[in-house]
């Protein structure tokens, strides 16, 4: 009686991505992924919000000026998270428990792998990490010192998405959104009793991430260990195999890379706007911040696409793939352009919790402009990008990715930007929307190549 009641259970969280009308099952999925994220992103926006304006200026700047390298850092990893999920979700379309279960042992062992080694790493390497970035001299030390007590949370931070991208995989995006919700709301008590009550600065915010992490990686293990079929987790059978390991990397590892790159793009982008002093680096941390509700927004559409296409390829339904992108790209188009365009407008109330200082709030103000607006694109380029991988294309995404945005957005800096009339702030964050452009319609042609070859997964 209480195993079937655990299976009805287990199946009120699953989607049928394979048969039926597609928008209303995307959007059941995104909408729970898209708060997901947003949550997940208020662990960074009240570390910021209570140390830019209990513990100043500098201290926003050290937090904030951590992003780009943190990102650099994890997506390599988060990418591998990425691969398990499209091979989950194959298994699964294709309803081989057997292969399901191979396919979540091998990428949660891979998320404890991960996650040790980026601690290793963060830890050891953070000061020289940021002096390469040009970060100034003045913030360094706190810098430092948020970068590894964050990192010291790292092994649990690849266990929650390794795991949340596994559940994904079967069309659960509600039971990561509670666990979010509960670390959540506890990282920002822990923020307030920390730096606030305690003046433990940016230590304090670092260490009450850290713990918010482990919660959310705990409650992520005991769901999947509670679950029924190919993706419970049993601890006892955690363990790499071959034929899924090298599955897992053809497809995360040229995700993960190219993410990474793009990440050292924005880390080139970081130390440009480093250049121009503190007023800036603390405006351009808070819009950031800021821009990133509205991209975790469009990114679900991403997401969607992956798990959607996925599925659709295990189940043998490729003539689905087409529906699929066109629902997916009229969604990402609509959630750009609303949730861009208001943030904009309320852009200086919004930046001024960050910051009390208006040279501050103008500093954001001028990146939003440039980068909010049309941000749309951006969410289009990904979506494209999420159906290729879903296909079993992803060398091709990467390289035209890393050629199209990442290259040239380098070349943008080395140049363009090194002429005297256009060495200004503004001149930095045109580079985001420029190459946004240019590699969507570049991603579009490989999709289109890829539907004539019609090979589906490679």
């Amino acid at each position: 009686m209480i195993k079937g009641a655990l299976v009805v259970e287990t199946k009120k969280y699953e989607i049928d991505m394979v048969n039926g009308p597609i928008l209303k099952k995307m959007l059941l999925f995104t909408i729970p992924l898209m708060c997901s994220s947003i949550l997940q992103l208020l662990f960074n926006a009240a570390d910021i919000v209570v140390v830019g304006r209990f513990a100043g200026d500098n201290s926003l700047a050290a937090v904030g000026s951590n992003t780009a390298l943190i990102n650099l850092m994890t997506n390599v990893f988060l990418g591998l998270s990425v691969g398990g999920n499209v091979l989950a979700a194959r298994d699964y379309g294709a309803g081989n428990d057997a292969e399901l279960s191979k396919t979540v042992h091998t990428a949660m062992m891979l998320s404890l792998i991960s996650g040790v080694i980026l601690t290793i790493a963060g830890v050891v390497f953070a000061p020289q990490l940021l002096e390469l970035m040009q970060t100034p001299e003045n913030i360094l030390p706190l810098a430092s010192l948020y970068l590894r007590i964050y990192f010291l949370g790292m092994t649990a931070m690849m266990i929650y998405n390794f795991g949340s991208a596994l559940l994904r995989s079967i069309g659960d995006t509600k039971r990561p959104l509670y666990y979010l919700m509960t670390a959540g709301i506890i990282n920002v008590i822990l923020n307030m009793i920390f730096v606030i009550v305690l003046d433990m600065d940016v230590a304090g915010v670092g260490l009450a991430t850290v713990i918010s992490q482990c919660i959310s990686a705990f409650l992520v293990v005991r769901c999947m260990m509670r679950e029924q079929g190919g993706i419970r987790l049993i601890p006892g059978k955690l363990r790499i195999y071959k034929e899924k390991l090298i599955q897992i990397v053809c497809v995360g590892l040229p995700a993960g890379f190219q993410g990474a790159v793009f990440s050292l793009s924005n880390v080139v982008i970081q130390s440009s706007v480093n250049i121009f002093g503190e007023v800036v680096v603390a405006g351009n941390s808070a819009a950031m911040n800021l821009e990133g509700f509205v991209y975790v927004a469009m990114n679900a559409f991403h997401q969607a696409a992956i798990s959607f296409t996925s599925q659709n390829v295990g189940a043998g339904k490729r003539e689905r793939i087409g529906k699929i992108l066109l629902t997916a790209e009229g969604c990402v188009i609509v959630t750009g352009v609303v949730f861009g365009w208001l943030m904009y407008g309320f852009g200086r109330p919004l930046l001024h919790i960050y910051s009390s200082s208006p040279a501050v709030i103008e500093a954001g103000m001028v990146r939003m402009a440039i980068i909010l607006l049309p941000y749309a694109l951006c969410g289009m380029m990904d979506v494209v990008v999420g159906v290729l991988r879903g296909m079993g294309y992803s060398v091709g995404p990467m390289f035209v990715s890393l050629v199209g945005a990442c290259g040239l957005r380098l070349v943008w800096i080395a140049t363009i930007f090194q002429i005297p009339q256009f060495h200004k702030i503004s001149t930095v964050y045109l580079s985001y929307p420029i190459t946004w452009t240019i590699t969507l319609l570049a991603q579009l042609c490989l999709y289109i190549y890829a539907q004539k070859k019609g090979k589906g997964a490679r």
